[in-house]
């Protein structure tokens, strides 16, 4: 490990070299009670990056009690709503301010280009909590027309410790989506980082300090899933857990809540259709289907996993898709030349190969890549090739079931019906896309698809302001937006007789 953190940017050395990285409990940063540590892995080598505290049930506990505290009997339930909008503009000021190196934690962690963590994930989640900043003085009640006997007003209300679960392919971002509506509303929060990327939560964990959170806030606990997710999902004095991961565990947690009745958010997996007509931009739309496949190596819960391709156009737009996969440039993230990095891990790596095993024994096509790319320069990093599959069946395993990497399953359709169809017959909601210059085609296609985001001549746009959530198996409630404020706030009647 001190060998790789001699090669690491002099900005982030500071924060990793330590024996190992602390959590965030009741304001200060302690030892996992058990005194357990794991340590987490540079994607691009392999190779051992940081070492952090393994937290399980009793630090749960401690973190848990340290919110409820904070939540019940410390000021910060009683701040001031432009008080608490200076604080998440000072939080977000500050993740501008370490642009630079929170990128490159981002990218050491999890893998991806320094591009995309400089230009995509960091900015984004300081928006975010730039955007959420404008709620708290704009949380309103009602009153309502009750009988003139009585005054009858609503209050909206913070629920109260809210157990925040987080995935591994965009740390940071997935972070401030949970946070800063959490904070804006009033919340404490326990928050459980992927151990796979679990150091941006950390050094935000110091930012989050910096602008003033009162202790017992914001507790963040590492860990594994089955240890401290698990104890955090079935704690009783937990009022709402919200999740972001994979449908399975989604199920999970699901079943977990059931022992106080929390609430439940959860943002899980997807299998999103991207659709290509024929009398689509073709230029714009191969730039789509690339970027709705490739950006994050695939590792992107709304990705246009399955590219379904008009007919006549199937075979000339799949060559074009190959040919821009397999030239584009795969190295390390932190080389600024890299435009697609290592998977985040060993398990996500051996699960990306065994999926395209197994297309392989469906029948399907690799028109290019299909295998990893290791050796050489980029040694034994979790790299997996651009892949495109053509000749595949939309009741293939490859196209049903989530894979997490850069595979792309290119499936033709005859018209309209057929692709509805189709583009429909998955367990998932969550995200598609749709190519046409007919503005009234767009229309239909979008209102018969059944998803939580349709994009229209465009892919993976976000925004702090518009909701993002799933249909079926995909989850339910929305985050961002003004919706996400109705998963962290209950509302109260209250009765006054004139």
């Amino acid at each position: 490990m001190q060998q790789e953190s001699q090669a690491l940017p002099e900005a982030v050395r500071g924060f990793i070299t330590p024996s190992s990285k602390k959590m965030l409990i009741g304001g200060k940063w302690v030892d996992a009670a058990s005194g357990k540590t794991f340590i987490t892995v540079n994607p691009a080598t392999g190779q051992p990056l940081a070492q952090v505290a393994e937290g399980d049930a009793e630090d749960i506990e401690r973190a848990v009690a340290a919110a409820r505290k904070a939540f019940d009997d410390s000021p910060w339930t009683q701040m001031k709503p432009a008080e608490r909008t200076r604080l998440l503009l000072r939080i977000a000021d500050l993740i501008d301010q370490h642009r630079d190196e929170l990128a490159q934690l981002e990218t050491l962690d999890n893998g991806k280009v320094i591009l995309e963590s400089s230009n995509f994930d960091i900015p984004a989640a300081a928006e975010t909590f730039r955007y959420y900043a404008g709620w708290p003085t704009k949380i309103y009640g009602e009153t309502n027309p009750s009988d003139p006997a009585f005054f009858n007003y609503t209050l909206r209300e913070p629920v109260g410790v809210c157990g925040q679960i987080i995935p591994w392919n965009f740390p940071l971002l997935m972070a401030s989506w949970k946070l800063a509506p959490a904070l804006a509303c009033g919340n404490t929060v326990v928050l459980k980082p992927a151990e796979q990327t679990p150091l941006t939560a950390l050094r935000l964990g110091e930012l989050l300090l910096a602008a003033g959170v009162p202790e017992g806030v914001v507790n963040i606990v590492t860990g594994y899933g089955p240890t401290a997710g698990g104890a955090l999902v079935n704690h009783p004095d937990v009022d709402k857990v919200a999740f972001t991961g994979s449908t399975e565990v989604g199920k999970e947690i699901l079943r977990a809540s059931a022992g106080n009745l929390k609430k439940v958010s959860l943002e899980l997996g997807g299998k999103s259709p991207n659709i290509v007509f024929l009398d689509a931009d073709q230029k714009d739309a191969a730039m789509g289907a690339f970027m709705g496949i490739f950006l994050n190596q695939g590792q992107v819960c709304c990705a246009g996993t399955r590219l379904f391709v008009e007919q006549k156009m199937y075979e000339e737009f799949t060559d074009a898709l190959a040919t821009t996969a397999g030239s584009i440039k795969q190295g390390p993230g932190l080389d600024k030349e890299s435009r697609i990095g290592p998977l985040v891990s060993q398990e996500q790596f051996d699960r990306v190969l065994g999926y395209i095993d197994i297309g392989k024994k469906e029948g399907v096509q690799v028109k290019t890549g299909g295998e990893a790319n290791q050796g050489g320069a980029l040694g034994k990093g979790y790299f997996v090739k651009p892949t495109v599959l053509t000749g595949v069946k939309n009741d293939m395993r490859i196209a049903q079931e989530e894979i997490f990497g850069p595979v792309v399953s290119a499936i033709p359709f005859k018209d309209e019906e057929d692709v509805v169809r189709q583009a429909n017959q998955t367990v998932y909601g969550l995200a598609a896309g749709v190519w046409t210059k007919d503005v009234s085609k767009a229309h239909r296609i979008s209102r018969a698809l059944r998803a939580g985001t349709v994009w229209v001549n465009c892919y993976n746009q976000l925004d702090p302001i518009s909701p993002f959530g799933g249909y079926k198996q995909s989850g339910f409630g929305r985050e961002l937006g003004r919706h996400s404020l109705d998963l962290y706030t209950q509302v109260k009647s209250v009765w006054l007789r004139v």
